[in-house]
């Protein structure tokens, strides 16, 4: 989580129930209550982060939903080839809102959305999808990808093998995936 004190976080997870709620995602109390608030070590969570409740991860399958507040990134990385499997897979459908997303490919040639400011030097695949409530795209193994949310936020639901975060690798060599302490 970074460096995300107490207010913070109550901010942060109070906005992710809010779209949770927009997108008609039921959680119980407990799922409430740990939403993950991923800021990736970088102290800019409103414009580089992502708001997280994970249902199931087991040996096998994931499945979670990702919040994005209104214009936030989640910054490019790829899931590598692990011990167990050739890396994860996962398909994103879009709940709510509208979601950038940017995978290896021919790059758009007007992309509908930026990197963070002051950050496109992390940001190297451009070749764009869209996705609206009811859309989806499966990202296979070790495929460097980032995607964004419009400007009302989204809601996406990520179906994949199983995640495995520690792994991830990310073009910005400042990111931590790992979770810290809230302080």
């Amino acid at each position: 989580m970074g460096l995300v004190n107490r207010d913070e976080y109550e901010k942060l997870r109070t906005k992710a129930l809010e779209l949770f709620d927009k997108a008609n995602i039921i959680l119980t109390e407990e799922e409430k209550d740990n939403v993950e608030v991923a800021d990736f070590g970088l102290g800019k969570i409103e414009n580089t982060g992502l708001q997280v409740v994970t249902y199931v991860n087991t040996d096998l399958v994931c499945a979670k939903e990702l919040a994005l507040l209104p214009d936030q990134t989640c910054p490019e990385h790829k899931h590598p080839t692990r011990e167990f499997d050739d890396g994860k897979e996962e398909t994103f459908r879009c709940r709510y809102g509208k979601v950038f997303l940017y995978v290896e490919g021919k790059p758009a040639e007007n992309l509908s959305a930026q990197p963070p400011e002051g950050d496109g030097q992390y940001y190297t695949v451009f070749n764009e999808i869209i996705l609206k409530p009811g859309e989806q795209y499966t990202i296979y193994p070790n495929t460097i990808h980032w995607f964004k949310a419009g400007s009302d936020g989204a809601v996406v639901s990520e179906f994949s093998t199983r995640s495995t975060d520690e792994d991830d690798i990310f073009t910005d060599p400042r990111i931590k995936r790992i979770p810290e302490k809230i302080l």
